[in-house]
């Protein structure tokens, strides 16, 4: 991940005398290169289409590797399911989430018809759970922790939404379903606008959740780090490092948690409008 090039960029500016935390950002933020310190820098490819920076860059990179670790696994599940319908090893791993998100996601949120939706769900589940784990990997990133990203995830929820909506219950009585029933006929117009404003909050707050909560784990432990560099004392270090530590294990509580919130949401959004009231 960054512990190594955090400690690095550390120890130069405890040498420098500086107090600037910049470098904190520096790792959290995504970049045209991947910081392989101590062997070397890796400067990933810059294309331009039309005016438009259409370049490679490290959260693209391990979005990549996110997507290729779960095609060659899912392959290998599903060849395994041909051999034998009794699951074993990853397969059987693998088959734990698959029912978890079934079971307590999809079916008690969405209700009948959640067969429909189940696939995107399950691909949203897995696709930031991988990239969530990949970001305590050293040397990788957390692509989740890009707001461009969660936001591009929160975008799909929302059309996936709105489709699954309009498919249900055609595409007037989907929006005329909005208006709640039994109010008086002058709030109509203004409960209209309300409800429809409402259907864009959903996913920014879905995408705001997912790229606060990956960011800011990772930020307290630079930061917790950085504290044994800046006091420039070593009665601090045990205590960083014990910090550090523990919000690092939490980190990984907190990609489990985030994967199961974002994909519960989405299904609860996803049943709202697939049974409206009437």
């Amino acid at each position: 991940m960054w512990f190594n090039n955090a400690v690095q960029d550390t120890l130069n500016a405890a040498k420098s005398g500086s107090q600037d935390t910049g470098w904190i950002m520096h790792h959290i933020l995504d970049s045209k290169e991947l910081d392989l310190t101590p062997f070397g820098v890796i400067h990933l490819p810059e294309i331009h289409l039309f005016g438009l920076d259409l370049s490679i860059t490290k959260h693209v990179v391990f979005m990549w590797i996110a997507a290729l670790i779960l095609i060659v696994t899912f392959i290998k599940v599903s060849n395994s399911y041909k051999k034998s319908l009794v699951p074993k090893g990853i397969t059987n791993f693998v088959e734990v989430f698959i029912i978890f998100v079934r079971d307590e996601i999809a079916k008690p949120t969405i209700g009948h018809g959640y067969e429909k939706f189940l696939p995107y769900l399950l691909t949203v589940f897995f696709f930031i759970l991988t990239c969530n784990f990949l970001g305590l990997v050293p040397y990788a990133a957390t692509s989740t922790s890009n707001i461009a990203v969660t936001a591009t995830l929160a975008t799909i929820s929302f059309f996936v939404i709105q489709i699954g909506g309009i498919m249900k219950n055609g595409f007037f009585g989907y929006f005329k379903g909005l208006v709640p029933h039994g109010i008086p006929f002058w709030l109509v117009p203004i409960m209209f606008v309300v409800e429809l404003l409402g259907l864009f909050t959903k996913p920014f707050a879905l995408a705001i959740r997912l790229f606060a909560n990956m960011t800011a784990g990772h930020i307290v432990i630079l930061a917790l780090l950085g504290l044994i560099f800046i006091l420039k004392t070593y009665f601090v270090v045990p205590v960083s490092i014990s910090f550090a530590l523990f919000i690092y294990l939490l980190e990984i509580l907190v990609a489990l948690i985030q994967a199961y919130i974002f994909t519960m949401l989405s299904s609860l959004f996803i049943g709202m409008a697939y049974h409206q009231e009437h």
